[in-house]
């Protein structure tokens, strides 16, 4: 029977598991759209709810297991909102279509949302929820929006900082135990291991820990292999990582996941590209390759069943 978790530190586990090609499965999680940029970045990345939904359905036939999703201003699809009825009727239907993969709301929302605006989505009653452990400042050029697009804008730099404190993030933590949604740990350097031992203190999560590791955005470690093995070295006991690495970094940094054990999350809020100079197609393109590639390197992939024991979801999935 294959395990379906492992101690991740522990180079002799690793080793008998890599021999035995006996890695857990992968859980593959796609976050198909962001709060930041849009189409005018790839025109196939997905806006309109009916969009989200038609491609969240394709990612799932691919082999996702999870959806990471930010819910869009339907008065301009340009920019995210913290509407929980927004995320709502995107939960429903995407669980018609696809009846028992696993709902992962943002809280870290769109750029320039307040604390007040990026809780709202537990409201729509995910089944996890990203959980940022510190602030995180941020230097980003927008390309300009061009028409035909809807809300045509001007190119633009975004410099600003995510205000984040430690009560804000146990807050936010409890709220997610009370409403029995799991807390997905988004680590973006290894000082935040101090913000996760807290919470663990004051039992605001619970084991198995999900904890990912978010390399390459514009305040994060530095998307290196030596970055993931110190990474790695400090999880918690009965911890699951997975790995979200932006933009050229997204491939190669999912590939040290796939080879150490850990999990990944692709798609078009974190990367654009399928390659270089070559934009996705949709998607479920970056779903099918990691896919693949997982396969040839002997890991199987994450059933939506399997990923919620991993993860110490309940079996049966929300309904809406």
């Amino acid at each position: 029977m294959r395990t379906l978790t492992f101690d991740h530190r522990n180079p002799y586990e690793w080793s008998r598991l890599t021999a035995t090609a006996s890695l857990p499965p992968l859980i593959i999680c796609v976050a198909i759209t962001g709060g930041v940029h849009g189409k005018e970045a790839n025109p196939n990345l997905p806006e309109t709810p009916e969009e989200q939904v038609e491609q969240t359905e394709a990612c799932y036939r691919a082999g996702a297991s999870m959806v990471h999703l930010h819910a869009r201003n339907p008065k301009n699809w340009a920019e995210g909102t913290g509407d929980p009825d927004a995320f709502f009727k995107i939960n429903a239907r995407i669980r018609e279509k696809c009846p028992d993969i696993i709902l992962n709301l943002t809280t870290g929302g769109s750029f320039g949302q307040s604390f007040a605006e990026r809780i709202k989505c537990l409201d729509a009653k995910p089944e996890t929820a990203s959980l940022n452990l510190g602030p995180e400042m941020y230097k980003v050029r927008m390309r300009e929006r061009k028409a035909p697009l809807p809300y045509p804008r001007q190119a633009q730099l975004l410099n600003d900082c995510s205000h984040t404190t430690y009560d804000e993030v146990a807050t936010l933590a409890r709220m997610m135990k009370e409403r029995g949604i799991r807390p997905e740990m988004e680590l973006f350097h290894p000082g935040h291991y101090w913000v996760i031992h807290d919470l663990i203190k004051q039992g605001l999560v619970e084991k198995p820990y999900q904890i990912q590791l978010v390399l390459g955005s514009v305040t994060a470690s530095y998307a290196t292999p030596w970055n993931v093995m110190a990474l790695i070295q400090e999880l918690p006991a009965d911890s699951l990582f997975s790995i979200a690495a932006m933009g050229p970094f997204q491939f190669p940094m999912t590939m040290m996941s796939i080879i150490l054990g850990g999990h990944v999350r692709v798609g078009m809020e974190d990367n654009v590209y399928l390659k270089k100079g070559r934009l996705l197609k949709s998607n479920a393109e970056a779903v099918e390759r990691i896919a693949d590639l997982a396969k040839g390197m002997n890991r199987a992939i994450a059933t939506p069943k399997q990923a919620r024991e991993m993860l110490g979801l309940s079996l049966t999935p929300s309904q809406y």
